[in-house]
């Protein structure tokens, strides 16, 4: 059965530095577009405050930018769709069946504080639908409440990037917050792999959360899964 699922991306092209630029972790999008494409579900990207969605420059060199990144890069089609994507007031969450937040660094300043996207993801996990993330892309569900006003991450078994791995990326410096430590604070049971780097998917229910770029594939599995 078809079902639909609503990417989130961010708008961020530079760390607190301008001169030092980040965005979309490219292969986090194209790996779950991929799975989900092969069942034929309709997908839609959406950022918090819609139109273009910048790239992080590491994720598109080798050996991280993969053939699937390759692929999207290689297609104007694809490309143009994150250069206008929807903003979270385009979007009637009723329309969709799950939500996947994409990460990159970028993320980590404007997902936390969107309302929409808070909406968003409220509805659509209210309605029974699958709420999922990978890497950083938890900082999107870190401050999202429910229409009781409990967090959704409270109590729930969650992953993403952790600040290990940010140390060993040699960018722990640049970061805002440490965000393993802010889903903590939120009541969150965090999790993490024992090595770094290794794909890693915690699923709790309908909430679905992916360690780091390589757990792409594997947490849209398990969001394919669900549906």
């Amino acid at each position: 059965m078809k079902r639909r699922i609503l990417h989130v991306v961010s708008n961020v092209a530079h760390y607190e530095d301008p001169s030092q630029p980040t965005g979309l972790w490219l292969s986090e999008l194209t790996h779950a577009w991929d799975v989900f494409a092969a069942k034929g579900h309709e997908q839609r990207i959406v950022s918090p405050q819609g139109g273009a969605s910048p790239l992080e420059p590491r994720a598109l060199k080798w050996p991280l930018a993969d053939a699937s990144a390759r692929d999207w890069l290689a297609d104007p089609a694809r490309m143009a769709l994150l250069s206008a994507t929807a903003r979270p007031s385009d979007i009637d969450p009723a329309d969709f069946n799950a939500i996947y937040f994409t990460g990159g660094h970028a993320v980590m300043w404007d997902f936390p504080g969107s309302q929409g996207l808070q909406h968003l993801t409220r509805a659509i996990h209210e309605r029974g639908g699958v709420v999922s993330s990978v890497c950083h892309g938890y900082c999107g569900l870190l401050n999202t409440r429910l229409s009781d006003g409990t967090l959704l991450v409270a109590g729930r078994r969650v992953t993403g990037f952790s600040w290990r791995e940010e140390v060993l990326a040699g960018v722990a410096a640049k970061m805002p917050y440490n965000a393993e430590e802010e889903m903590k604070r939120r009541g969150a049971r965090y999790e993490k792999a024992w090595l770094p780097f290794v794909s890693n998917v915690v699923v709790d229910g309908r909430l679905v959360t992916g360690q780091n770029p390589m757990s792409a594939k594997a947490t849209a599995q398990q969001v394919a899964a669900l549906l």
